[in-house]
C-alpha cells in the first residue's frame, strides 16, 4: 500500500483526480453536443419544417436543403409548388414572387413537366450556373454575347420569356446581333423556341436536362408506391428517408412539391403527420 503522506503520492493523486474531472467534462461536453446535433437533425425533418409565414424564410431554407448530388452541377433550385405547401396563403407566396422578381433576387423559369410548373432560382446562383454552361461550350464561350445576354438582357428584361424583336433589341446594346449568335444563346442552354410561337423565347436554365427528368419521374415514382399500399398512405417521418430509384432529388423535395400542387395531402394522426394520396 502506498504512504499517502507522501508529498509525491499526493502530488500524482491531485493530478489524477484533475485528469478524472477533465475526462468527465470532456465527456457531458460530448454528450451535450450530441444532444444538440439530434435536436438540429429533428429540426430539420420535413415534418417540423412544413409550413411558414414566410415566403422567402422558406426559400432560404429550401435551399439549405437542396440535396447534393453527385456529377450533376446544378445550382439550388425550388419550385413554386413547393412554396405552395409550406406557405398556407397562396395569393401572398405570388406577391412575394413577384416583389422579388422586380427586386432581382430571384428569376422564375416556366417548365415542360407541367403546366403550371415553375422553377425558381436566386439570381446569383443562376447567374453561376450560366457560367459554368458558357465555359462548356468551347472557344465559342469568348463571344461577347454571353456578356451582352448578361448585362442588357437578363438585368432587364425579367419575365420568364422574350420575343425575338426585343431580345435583338437587348442584345444590340452591346453590338451587332445575328443568327449566329442567337443560336449560340440557344445552344448554351439560354434559351429555348416555344413550341406554339417560335418567335418568342423561354428564358431557361443550362444544363437542366436530368433535373426536369428527376421532377416527372419522381414524382411518379413517390405516387406509385403510395398507391401501392393499403391506405394510400405513410407517415411522414419513414416516407421522408427512403430513397428514390428514378430521381437524383431526394424525397424532401418530391414531398414538397406533390403536397403543394394538391397530388398528395398531410394529416394528422395520433402517431404523427401522415402523407395520403389525396382524392382517396
Amino acid at each position: 500500500m502506498e504512504d499517502l503522506t507522501r508529498p509525491n503520492v499526493r502530488k500524482r493523486l491531485r493530478s489524477e483526480g484533475r485528469d478524472a474531472d477533465a475526462s468527465r467534462e470532456e465527456e457531458e461536453e460530448e454528450e451535450e453536443e450530441e444532444e444538440e446535433k439530434d435536436e438540429s437533425e429533428e429540426s430539420q425533418t420535413l415534418e417540423n419544417s412544413l409550413t411558414f409565414s414566410d415566403t422567402m424564410v422558406a426559400l432560404r431554407l429550401m435551399h439549405a436543403q437542396f440535396p447534393n448530388m453527385e456529377k450533376v452541377t446544378t445550382q439550388p433550385f425550388m419550385l413554386r409548388s413547393q412554396l405552395y405547401s409550406s406557405v398556407k396563403d397562396r395569393t401572398q407566396v405570388d406577391r412575394d414572387l413577384e416583389t422579388l422578381r422586380k427586386e432581382k433576387v430571384l428569376r422564375l423559369f416556366k417548365l415542360n413537366t407541367g403546366q403550371d410548373d415553375h422553377a425558381i432560382m436566386f439570381v446569383e446562383d443562376y447567374l453561376k450556373q450560366m457560367s459554368i454552361a458558357v465555359t462548356k461550350i468551347g472557344p465559342k464561350s469568348h463571344d461577347p454575347v454571353f456578356e451582352w445576354f448578361k448585362c442588357y438582357v437578363i438585368d432587364t428584361k425579367l419575365d420568364v420569356s422574350i420575343d425575338h424583336n426585343e431580345l435583338c433589341s437587348l442584345l444590340s446594346c452591346g453590338g451587332k446581333v445575328n443568327d449566329d449568335r442567337i443560336s449560340l444563346l440557344m445552344n448554351a442552354g439560354l434559351l429555348s423556341r416555344q413550341l406554339i410561337d417560335s418567335n418568342v423565347y423561354w428564358f431557361t436554365i443550362p444544363n437542366f436536362g436530368s433535373m426536369l427528368k428527376g421532377i416527372s419521374q419522381g414524382r411518379k415514382e413517390l405516387l406509385s408506391f403510395l398507391n401501392r399500399r393499403k391506405y394510400k398512405e405513410m407517415l411522414m417521418s419513414p416516407l421522408e428517408k427512403k430513397r428514390l430509384r428514378m430521381s437524383p432529388l431526394d424525397m424532401r423535395f418530391h414531398l414538397r412539391d406533390l403536397i403543394g400542387s394538391g397530388q398528395l395531402k398531410t394529416i394528422q394522426s395520433p402517431t404523427g403527420l401522415l402523407v395520403r394520396v389525396s382524392g382517396d
